[in-house]
């Protein structure tokens, strides 16, 4: 075997393997009325979360977990809810263990977002509602953000 194809067996690969839903729901209890309104954009209530879990040696499942909750300004009725729960797992093989969490933080989810995004936006028109399109997530800064934080934590431990 030469240098180039040890050089190649040992080389860092990182690919999306599969896209996929895990739970998904849309809510739209006060239909047909609720489309009579017209006035004010609606209420908006929601929440992004994100985890990971190691499937094998070279599998991560990666989920982004969307909840969405609309309600009417003037008489706060519920218009539509949606909770949605999305994933993908990735490939990753010789890749140094202190970069797996920031591919599972920031590069897993940059790549996952836009097709969460999607399914969000077409979940909301097939209930009769215009598109909810999801405003962009920079991943990196909530990950740096967190890794800030941490650090504050560990050296306030410290000091006390």
């Amino acid at each position: 075997m030469s240098n180039n194809d040890t050089a190649s067996a040992e080389a860092p690969i990182f690919s999306l393997q599969r896209v996929y839903v895990k739970d998904i729901s849309f809510e739209n209890p006060n239909a047909p009325e609720v489309f009579n309104r017209v006035g004010t954009p609606p209420k908006i209530e929601m929440n992004l979360g994100l985890s990971n879990r190691q499937v094998n040696d070279e599998h991560w499942e990666v989920s982004l977990k969307v909840a969405a909750t609309t309600r009417d300004q003037e008489s706060n009725d519920l218009l539509f809810e949606i909770e949605v729960e999305h994933a993908a797992v990735f490939f990753m093989q010789n890749i140094p263990a202190e970069h797996i969490p920031t591919l599972l933080a920031v590069d897993c989810p940059t790549i996952l977002f836009p097709y969460t995004r999607q399914i969000v936006s077409q979940l909301t028109v097939d209930g009769g509602f215009m598109p909810f399109m999801l405003e962009p997530v920079n991943f990196r800064g909530i990950y740096e953000n967190q890794l800030q934080q941490q650090t504050a934590e560990k050296e306030g431990a410290t000091v006390q």
